[in-house]
């Protein structure tokens, strides 16, 4: 027998309900249903160090799953928290103004764009604040991606965009 729980799930009629729902069903993701399980196994009275081998699973994602059930509810523990980090640098109509600046005639004495040259455009004609020629190419790329799965096809043949090195943005 293991130590006391710290934090011990005890779960209402109808949220084992519910759980048992989400994990026999199999239409939420598989972390959704992995702290479903967990949830309803520590209700059971299981240790933590038994759902875990039971799960494959660390007792420690065990042991925090609980603790989220305990301090914030179901809801908290079911799903994650959004993580930290940056939002998109462009949203869709910056990414069409992209394309299509990429897309059009490049300025005069240059025979096609570069990345480095676009991202400068988008900031002189105020599309964003600010911009690196890596988001450039992250952009295009996805967006060549998408457009060769749809089965697009540019009607001259292509943008004419280079990476500084005169090679192409990525293959699709």
């Amino acid at each position: 027998m293991g130590r006391p729980r710290v934090y011990v799930v005890e779960l209402a009629p109808e949220q084992r309900r519910r759980l048992r729902d989400l994990s026999r069903k199999g239409q939420s993701g598989a972390r959704v249903i992995r702290r479903a399980q967990t949830l309803l196994l520590a209700d059971e009275g299981y240790q933590n160090k038994e759902i875990a081998g039971v799960l494959g699973v660390a007792a420690e994602t065990v042991k925090n799953t609980n603790k989220r059930y305990v301090k914030d509810g179901l809801e908290s523990a079911l799903h994650e928290r959004p993580r930290p980090g940056h939002g998109r640098k462009l949203c869709g109509r910056e990414e069409a103004q992209l394309i299509a600046l990429a897309c059009s005639d490049p300025p005069a004495g240059r025979s096609r764009w570069s990345l480095r040259f676009l991202a400068d455009r988008l900031v002189e004609l105020a599309i964003v604040d600010a911009v690196s020629y890596q988001t450039v190419r992250r952009t295009l790329k996805k967006r060549a991606q998408t457009a060769a799965e749809a089965a697009m096809v540019h009607p001259e043949g292509g943008c004419g965009v280079r990476m500084p090195d005169g090679g192409p943005p990525g293959s699709v």
